[in-house]
């Protein structure tokens, strides 16, 4: 006779992916090699708000997927929506259609942060990350979102910069420091590539990325590099006033403990419905759990395939996908 499956309290933090596509091409991100499974990738708005009453003891929600939030027409509803319940909400954003009534709606609906993604303060290079995003247009709408914001007072969300680091754009984290200044942003918030994309079963339609990931992940060989890159911005910021969140350079030391909690303390949740086991999977194909639109939240939370896939990461054995994670090797 098979034992009961333990079950797990639903988390008190909620990932849900408002929109499955972007108005960009990032090189390291699969967004564009995904299968939609409509024409316009949209959580519907009705289904968003049964998934909310679901969770009875949620306190904290990232509006934030693989896509662009702001792509939703109903975005900003679904903001004052789970602020009502007295949700904290976040977001991330690459900004690049942000208009001034936009911004001004961002500083007013109650969003208690966002995250803005600018990977270098030259032109050129950032461009060469971010394609099809035009810098000049993402500062100006900074400053735009950090005006609307500082005239919104008590209230308006907590504006940072996002920076994911990479090989070719290492050198500019000191005058990445120096812009979020000048815009009069107070925190800079700096990542590794979060993961390698070379997992044996990957579709081959991802090589590109993982191609363009291997090319730019930064190893225990650039050490040195980022220790003295990571000493001038700290530097820096000092300097700025200016509170810089930066990785590890070298792993965590592996240790008997559970490495990764994520599956336990917090769920993810994309377009369609489909739970994934975190933020970093990146698409459902990678590695899927079950769909909480579909069969409901709790069904899918206490699952075989949830249990499974959390039984794996207690055991020090987890699924291939985990084994690849910054977060898993301690590099995040």
């Amino acid at each position: 006779m098979n034992a009961p499956l333990l079950l797990v309290p639903l988390p008190g933090f909620v990932q849900i992916e408002p929109v499955g596509r972007c108005n960009l091409r990032c090189r390291m991100c699969p967004v564009q090699y995904r299968p939609h499974a409509k024409p316009s990738a949209l959580l519907d708005f009705d289904a968003y708000c049964r998934l909310l009453d679901q969770f009875p003891g949620l306190i904290e929600l990232h509006l934030q997927g693989l896509g662009e939030p702001l792509m939703h027409p109903r975005f900003f509803d679904m903001v004052r929506v789970a602020t009502q319940r007295g949700l904290r909400v976040s977001t991330n954003t690459n900004l690049t259609l942000l208009t001034m009534r936009r911004a001004q709606e961002a500083a007013q609906c109650g969003l208690s942060a966002i995250s803005v993604s600018i990977d270098a303060a030259t032109p050129e290079l950032f461009e060469s990350i971010r394609v099809g995003a035009r810098l000049q247009r993402v500062l100006r709408n900074l400053d735009r979102l950090v005006r609307a914001c500082t005239l919104r007072g008590a209230g308006a969300p907590n504006v940072r910069i996002v920076m994911v680091l990479m090989r070719r754009n290492l050198d500019e984290l000191p005058r990445m420091v120096a812009l979020a200044a000048r815009f009069g942003v107070d925190t800079l918030f700096v990542q590794r590539l979060c993961h390698d994309f070379a997992e044996a079963n990957l579709p081959p339609a991802y090589r590109s990325v993982r191609a363009f990931v291997e090319a730019e992940a930064l190893t225990d060989a650039d050490a040195g590099w980022m220790e003295s890159t990571f000493e001038r911005a700290k530097q820096a910021a000092k300097r700025h006033g200016v509170t810089l969140r930066l990785p590890r350079i070298m792993p965590k030391p592996a240790s008997n403990t559970l490495r990764c909690d994520w599956p336990w303390r917090g769920a993810y949740i994309s377009y369609a419905g489909e739970a994934l086991p975190c933020c970093m999977i990146a698409t459902p194909d990678r590695a899927k759990l079950g769909n909480m639109i579909r069969d409901g939240v709790d069904a899918t939370w206490n699952g075989a395939a949830y249990s499974a896939f959390r039984a794996g990461l207690a055991s020090g054995n987890p699924a291939e996908v985990c084994k690849r994670c910054a977060l898993y090797r301690g590099t995040f």
